[in-house]
């Protein structure tokens, strides 16, 4: 088996093997701190790039830092005093230099590489999407949606049971922080919450109706990781992990499909703003995989989406993301980062991942997911990493690796689709949030239950998983990963698989 796989933005590998062609998942990866200083930002003058400045927060920008902003060349786009980060467009090349020397400013960055705006590279392809005679023809026993016997992903962590209790409640929202999510389909609309929807592409809020939905050239990510949490049971399509609850659509990512930092800071301040009770990160802050506190415009860039998160969280939500889908050990004493950054000409760099950050799935308080197959052992390309991985999930894997037991056929995870239809997608996207929706179940159980208790219970109510010794994913006599740690908390599985039954009954 090769590992890590190439990766091609956030797409997570799976094998040649596979039975069905598919597009894997956004999603975040790890810390690192490069052994030489990463490269500055390609901005020439007369190139607009975009900036986050921060300052100490709670009492606005003052007239000083704002005099040198212009003073630099930049214009101000927003300001998030609450958190102290201001998001800034300057076309001065030297614009972070000179306004770190600032009285006032604490770090500031560039957001990214490219220009304004940015370069793309190519799409990431298509989910395996079910045809309308797939559809048509779904048959489940009675109680079920028609396309629930293909999620093998329910009763591996017990939501079919779970729902037998509690579907969850409407009084709880989870924020999709993603691509967009396609609120008009038949399994989410029931479900959808408009008043914590928001586009926030550009670091500040579009409240347009419909702001938040993908176009159609844009990835259909975001849409399938808002059914996986709470597709409604209605007897159309499937059935999400908390079929009960409310799910938004907080959209972030650009039409090239870059997840910048301005677009994130404004994501968990707008979910912490609208009464969110989780979110989910199924992506990785662009254009840096790891962001090395020594490089300055780096240290800005984890400075800023810290301060955010840690501000939704202070304002009741439960953060959780993904951890990636590159095979890393994120416990060891380095990794090469062959992909940043990725939205200009990457470079191989090798990093120490206890020093580096991958954000947001890295930074304090964020719940991290390692994704698990059908029979339920760590996934050919989830990372993994003793005191990294928090906890598991279904993300799917190759269903020649991992074949689902009848009457499910596919390996992969069946989520909703824009447009109204359904299809498959793998990757620790896809892990993240099974874990969202049992908090949700947590939430919904415990209504008053502040993050920490609801992190708490999620990791205590885990079912602990043993590691899987050796780990031969594709039986080819090689070893392809090594899990350390005891069974109630080791590197490829955290404090276990979460539960949802026991989110519901404990």
């Amino acid at each position: 088996m090769t590992a890590p796989y190439a990766r091609y933005r956030r797409a997570a590998a799976i094998p040649a093997g596979m039975a069905v062609a598919t597009a894997l998942a956004f999603l975040p990866n790890t810390a690192a701190s490069a052994t030489e200083d990463a490269p500055a930002p390609t901005a020439a003058a007369a190139t607009p790039l975009s900036y986050v400045v921060n300052v100490k927060p709670g009492h606005g920008t003052s007239a000083h830092v704002k005099t040198a902003v212009a003073k630099a060349g930049g214009t101000i786009v927003t300001s998030y005093d609450q958190i102290g980060v201001i998001v800034v467009h300057s076309s001065n090349a030297d614009f972070a230099k000179t306004i770190r020397t600032v009285r006032g400013v604490q770090s500031a960055g560039a957001t990214r590489t490219a220009p304004l705006p940015s370069a793309s590279t190519g799409d990431l392809g298509a989910p395996k999407v079910l045809s309308a005679a797939e559809v048509a023809a779904a048959d489940a026993p009675a109680g079920q949606d028609p396309l629930q016997p293909q999620q093998w992903d329910l009763p591996a962590i017990k939501a079919d049971k779970a729902h037998q209790k509690t579907l969850g409640s409407k009084k709880v929202t989870v924020a999709v922080i993603d691509t967009g999510v396609d609120d008009t389909h038949p399994d989410i609309a029931p479900n959808f919450d408009r008043k914590a929807s928001v586009n926030c592409v550009s670091g500040k809020p579009d409240t347009a109706d419909g702001a938040w939905r993908p176009s159609a050239e844009e990835s259909p990510h975001g849409t399938h990781v808002a059914g996986e949490i709470a597709a409604a049971k209605n007897g159309v399509g499937m059935t999400g992990v908390a079929p009960g609850v409310k799910v938004s659509g907080i959209k972030v990512s650009n039409p090239d499909g870059f997840f910048y930092t301005e677009a994130v800071v404004c994501g968990f301040v707008w979910a912490a703003e609208h009464g969110v009770d989780v979110t989910n990160n199924s992506y990785y802050t662009d254009p840096w995989y790891f962001n090395c506190k020594n490089d300055p415009d780096q240290r800005a860039l984890v400075d800023a989406v810290t301060r955010a998160s840690r501000y939704a969280e202070k304002k009741g939500a439960v953060n959780v993301a993904a951890a990636g889908n590159e095979n890393y050990d994120l416990a060891s004493d380095e990794i090469t980062d062959p992909s940043s950054p990725n939205d200009s000409t990457p470079g191989d760099r090798v990093v120490d991942p206890s020093k580096c950050l991958d954000i947001p799935t890295q930074l304090p308080g964020v719940v991290t997911v390692a994704s698990t197959g059908a029979k339920g052992i760590k996934s050919s390309f989830s990372n993994y990493g003793l005191g990294t991985i928090d906890i598991a999930a279904p993300g799917g894997d190759s269903t020649s690796y991992q074949k689902p037991e009848a009457p499910a056929t596919s390996g992969l995870i069946l989520g909703t689709l824009p447009g109204g239809k359904w299809g498959y997608m793998a990757g620790t996207s896809m892990a993240s949030p099974h874990v969202a929706g049992v908090a949700a179940l947590i939430k919904s159980t415990h209504p008053h239950a502040s993050p920490a208790l609801v992190k708490a219970l999620l990791y205590a109510e885990a079912d602990a998983t043993a590691c899987t010794d050796p780990y031969d994913i594709d039986a080819d006599g090689k070893v392809d990963a090594v899990c350390e740690g005891s069974k109630n908390r080791n590197g490829f599985y955290g404090w276990g698989i979460a539960d949802a039954l026991d989110a519901v009954t404990k």
